[in-house]
């Protein structure tokens, strides 16, 4: 069954996990034969609300196809045109990923410009949030008004699954597994990684990699690593991402904990060619989470074949096999995080929970994202 699919998303330049997601749906829908037209933003959000964090890219991405940027999120002349293009297209589907109820106007009025020219066209949305990590008090009432509109929803776990069902949505939906991110090319080897970034190739070295929120629990990484320091002096952890908040918080953590040379912080957005060192250095990836719905970082760390250790919170822990795959631990717990990590390096669990991350990720192929919108678009037909 081919389709013709007009996608909206946040496609690159824009930086971050669902511009990459949308870009790897995007090429999965392309080799499943379907027909696309890709529409993106102008602007998502306005800039005094995510003041630190940059939107573009560095250096050029290569987009999957021409994307129109017409969107502006906070500008309603432009939804009226975005619906026309889509018209225009004639899809049997609209295809959007919705990650902030920032966005809920615009989505709305599009659509239903939409749904008012071409009755027969079909919404279905890709709700990689429904419930921010870091809610407003709006944020829900947005999300309800703007999602019993459409007719069907994706989402990659169960939690947010019963947060749909929580807001009220008796919609189909779909359910698939974040598939492992592998837009990142070969990673160089290890010794290699480590030479670029001047770590003597018997460091142990921990990784938090990702925007710095304060959902993500940093400052709980940051007191667990100040006691493992002590059974494990030669321990090192890099921070690695962009920080939402003021990064000096931290800084001062790490110098009342007596930590701030073992802490590597790299405050900038990792352009993709260099994602591939960071991980091939470390020996872990650390997700301390306080609250989390599934994790992009997790699936590049599956991508790279490293192993994790992460938070039982949301859909978190469900995405690797404690024991197997990584290790999982209570959330805002420094000393379980601490007595985790120690584990980790005192019983040498680096080689075989990367085997378990080598047969774990097999499970997680972008194809299953072509295979729900059309199984979707077929139900949302009849």
């Amino acid at each position: 069954m081919t389709l013709l699919v007009s996608m909206i998303a946040p496609f690159p330049p824009y930086r971050g996990g669902v511009s990459q997601f949308a870009t790897c749906s995007w090429e999965a829908m392309a080799d499943a034969g379907h027909e696309l037209q890709a529409l993106s933003f102008s602007r998502r959000y306005p800039r005094f609300l995510f003041p630190r964090i940059s939107r573009y890219e560095s250096t050029p991405t290569q987009t999957p196809a021409p994307v129109e940027r017409i969107i502006d999120a906070v500008g309603p002349w432009t939804w009226s045109g975005a619906a026309r293009q889509i018209v225009d297209f004639a899809p049997d589907i609209v295809f959007a990923h919705h990650w902030t109820p920032l966005l809920a106007p615009a989505y709305r009025s599009i659509l239903s410009s939409v749904r008012r020219r071409l009755p027969a066209v079909r919404s279905i949305v890709l709700v990689h949030d429904a419930i921010p990590s870091e809610p407003r008090p709006f944020d829900q009432r947005l999300n309800r008004w703007f999602l019993q509109q459409v007719d069907g929803c994706m989402v990659l776990s169960e939690e947010v699954e019963r947060d749909l069902w929580a807001l009220g949505l008796r919609k189909p939906i779909r359910r698939i597994h974040h598939p492992t991110y592998d837009r990142f090319g070969p990673a160089p080897s290890r010794e290699e990684a480590r030479d670029r970034l001047g770590i003597a190739s018997d460091t142990p070295l921990a990784l938090f990699f990702g925007y710095v929120r304060p959902y993500k629990g940093l400052g709980v990484l940051l007191q667990a690593f100040a006691q493992v320091r002590h059974q494990l002096p030669e321990l090192r952890l890099m921070v690695a991402g962009e920080f939402s908040e003021d990064e000096r918080r931290y800084r001062k953590m790490m110098s009342d904990l007596g930590i701030a040379r073992a802490v590597d912080v790299r405050n900038e957005f990792v352009p993709d060619k260099d994602v591939g060192t960071l991980f091939a250095a470390c020996d872990v990836v650390v997700q301390p989470y306080l609250t989390a719905n599934y994790s992009g970082v997790a699936k590049i760390a599956f991508h790279f074949e490293r192993p994790m250790i992460l938070t039982d919170v949301g859909g978190l822990a469900g995405l690797v096999d404690d024991g197997h795959a990584g290790l999982v631990i209570p959330p805002r717990d420094p000393d379980a995080l601490a007595d985790a990590i120690q584990r980790f390096f005192d019983e040498q669990l680096a080689d075989e929970l990367s085997e378990g991350v080598r047969t774990q990720k097999a499970e997680f192929s972008w194809d299953r994202v072509a295979d729900a919108v059309e199984e979707l678009a077929d139900e949302l037909r009849t």
